[in-house]
Formats: structure tokens, C-alpha cells, sequence
């Protein structure tokens, strides 16, 4: 704990690097989210992160996201109490990608335990965010990648306030796509927009001892057990 902020190195620093293939043909799809007037393709809120013929772009047999091979998922052990997160999220990471340009998104989960409505647990998304890797340094400047290089990046996603409750799980998702909500990167560098073609792209999340990727979160220091 730091002025309110806890920092969760993830997951261990002597883990090898975690690498995902991230398929611009099959994006993972909207499932809430903070925004609005989005209807009918996708719809803002709460929901359980698994797919299902309500969310654009599932298919059957309608698997939890975190089944998905393309999202990396770092997530706490059951907590012995209550956090309380309230105000902005930071997440650094130390990426590479074997394409010269792509997307990172975050997703910040409550894991909550199996219950008689939801026998598997019910996971609610809270706030989410994403970066094109060509805007990494500057929003108004593009740079491209060089394929196999380590770069260090920041994604913020927009502020939340929660408490996940004793007994549930704080879970982090990275992954390269949310879509429709953001449009897909196709992973070549063409111009935004007009690309012709799309190309799969291997990204890697490093979490070593000198590249430490962690999640900055707010917390509220507690008063009494809830």
C-alpha cells in the first residue's frame, strides 16, 4: 500500500513471459461496459463475461472469455476480506508483438464465487481499456513496432468504485481486441481505416524481475468488515 494504491506485480517475477495469438478474424467480442448509446449491437453495463447469443459475435457453445485462448487472465486468491477500489485504474505493461502494429486491452474483473444462481461463479466486468501500440509514446504521433523489440506502455482504464466482497477474486484480462466496441487492429500498420489484408499477431505480456508489468489500483482503506 502507497497514499491509498496497491500494486500487484503479475503474476510472479520469475514466471516466463505469456504470449497469445491474436487473430484479427476473431476478435473477442463486447460483453458491457462503460458507455452508452451503443444499442442495439452492444449494450452498456454489468454482465457475466461468458458468451452467449445476446452479445454480437459469439458463437456456440457460448464458453466462458476466459476459456478463450487469446485473453491472458491474472487473477488473486479468494480474498480474506473486503477492498474497496474507488478512482483510477493504471496498468503497465512490457509488451512485444511479432507485428509492427497492435492492440492491448485490460479488463478489470470481480470474480465472484459459485452461488445457486450462477453454480460456476459469476464474473463482472467493472472498467476496461485499450491502446494501439502505434500511439504508445503520443496519440498525435504515429510509431510503429519493431517486431521481437520490448516496449514499456500504460493503459487507463476509466475509473471505477467497487468492493470486492471477502471470498471474491480480483482479476485482470489482456488481450488485443474488444470488439464491436473498438474496431479491430488488423496487425499490418496499414493506414486506420483502409487496410486490405489482416495478419496474426503472437503478443507477449513479460512479468521478470526487470520487467515488472503490474496493475496500480486505488484502495480505500478499510473501516469495518463488510
Amino acid at each position: 500500500h502507497s497514499d491509498g494504491a496497491l500494486r500487484t506485480d503479475v503474476p510472479k517475477e520469475d514466471d516466463a513471459p505469456s504470449t497469445y495469438t491474436f487473430d484479427p478474424e476473431n476478435p473477442v467480442p463486447t460483453m458491457g461496459g462503460a458507455f452508452s448509446s451503443s444499442g442495439p449491437v452492444f449494450d452498456p453495463g454489468a454482465y457475466h463475461q461468458a458468451e452467449s447469443e445476446k452479445f454480437f459475435g459469439s458463437t456456440l457453445p457460448y464458453l466462458p472469455l476466459k476459456a478463450r485462448s487469446d485473453i491472458l487472465t491474472f487473477q488473486t486468491e479468494p480474498l480474506v476480506s473486503s477492498v474497496e477500489v474507488v478512482g483510477p485504474i493504471v496498468v503497465n505493461l512490457y509488451v512485444a508483438s511479432t507485428a509492427v502494429d497492435t492492440d492491448f486491452t485490460v479488463k478489470l474483473v470481480d470474480v465472484y464465487p459459485p452461488s445457486a444462481d450462477y453454480p460456476s461463479g459469476f464474473d463482472m466486468n467493472l472498467t476496461d481499456g485499450i491502446l494501439r501500440a502505434r500511439y504508445r509514446n503520443s496519440p498525435a504521433e504515429q510509431e510503429m513496432m519493431e517486431p521481437g523489440d520490448v516496449y514499456q506502455i500504460q493503459i487507463k482504464p476509466f475509473p471505477t468504485a467497487n468492493v470486492f466482497k471477502k471470498g471474491h477474486r480480483i482479476r485482470i484480462e489482456i488481450s488485443s481486441s474488444n470488439f464491436p466496441r473498438f474496431d479491430v487492429n488488423p496487425n499490418t500498420g496499414e493506414p486506420l481505416g483502409r487496410h486490405r489484408r489482416t495478419t496474426k499477431a503472437d503478443n507477449t505480456v513479460f512479468h521478470d524481475a526487470e520487467r515488472k508489468s503490474h496493475v496500480v489500483l486505488p484502495i480505500v482503506p478499510a473501516t469495518v468488515e463488510r
